[in-house]
């Protein structure tokens, strides 16, 4: 679950430059990719790593990206993630990383070549045991980079290049592609498969209009601006409160019983039985089932009355 600040702590080290890592004598085994999600392919890299960093003493590293490559190089085609940055840190520290290197991507980045980034990596990082990709990985400026290029800067910086096939689950490749395609038909079960793990929406509890409030159902409002989200309508979800569960009605929509000139999309979590602060916590919602659609009432009259209803089939949900 989401910690409960904007700040959560980690086990493992996060770093924005190699020369930061401190790793002294100690050689370094690397991950390298994107990993939206920290699926079962991003796992299956990420387990052999850190398999790698036991055997030889080594720091298991993960050299990730933020923002997404695509906001500079293709800002037309930026996917829209899977897991909000706190998501994705602790799925890493799950793992059993001892660090994260987190590069700013930005202009000057975007121009670096392939052969370059791993040469600048091996002079700062001392000494590299091993990298770790996918198959089918392709980094550098103009996509200079790939694993033939991993291989032979191996042979010559004396490190070794595993490029791993992509994972297969009943007869489809897991992706990013493809999880988002999934959250956005809504079939969590089949996401939820290929992340390793419940599917959840996770984002920072903003103020609203208070709506909610003057209906009765007080809402924690999610920013989630840059994230994947499934189909509009209410749902069920769960989350955890300073470790205490509770059972969610969650709305997903543009709120047309308001008739706004320009409506926004939202997410509101109305948390069964909680009463508290909950602004700038980071909350982290489990989707459960689809309750309905999103409807347009009358009157906030009517739309208070399915409200209470949503609510009541929300609690009686085992």
């Amino acid at each position: 679950m989401c910690a409960p600040s904007t700040a959560p702590q980690f086990t493992m080290k996060l770093i924005q430059a190699a020369n930061q890592l401190g790793n002294g004598s100690r050689r370094v085994c690397l991950a390298i990719g994107v990993f939206d999600g920290v699926h079962l392919g991003h796992q299956r890299i990420i387990r052999q790593t850190v398999a790698a960093a036991r055997q030889h003493d080594a720091v298991a590293l993960v050299v990730t990206f933020d923002p997404h490559p695509n906001a500079v190089v293709a800002p037309d085609r930026v996917p829209p993630k899977i897991y909000s940055r706190w998501q994705k840190l602790r799925a890493l520290a799950a793992l059993g990383v001892e660090a994260v290197l987190e590069i700013p991507f930005d202009q000057r980045f975007s121009e670096k070549s392939g052969d370059l980034f791993v040469r600048e990596l091996a002079r700062e990082l001392g000494a590299i045991q091993s990298i770790c990709v996918g198959a089918d990985f392709v980094f550098g400026h103009r996509r200079s980079g790939d694993v033939a290029l991993l291989n032979a800067l191996g042979a010559e910086l004396h490190f070794q290049v595993l490029g791993l096939a992509a994972v297969a689950l009943e007869g489809q490749v897991v992706s990013s592609t493809r999880i988002r395609e999934l959250i956005r038909a809504g079939d969590f079960a089949a996401a939820s498969q290929m992340l390793g793990r419940p599917y959840a929406i996770c984002g920072r509890v903003v103020a609203g209009d208070q709506l909610g409030r003057q209906l009765g159902f007080p809402t924690a409002n999610l920013e989630v601006s840059s994230l994947i989200l499934p189909p509009n309508g209410v749902y069920s979800a769960l989350t955890k409160v300073m470790e205490e569960s509770y059972r969610v009605a969650l709305n997903i929509g543009l709120r047309p019983t308001l008739a706004t000139p320009s409506p926004q999309l939202r997410v509101e979590a109305h948390l069964l039985g909680f009463s508290g602060q909950l602004y700038d916590r980071e909350l982290e919602l489990e989707l459960g089932v689809r309750i309905r659609d999103e409807m347009r009432f009358a009157s906030p009259a009517e739309l208070r009355a399915q409200i209470e209803q949503d609510v009541a089939a929300v609690r009686a949900m085992k």
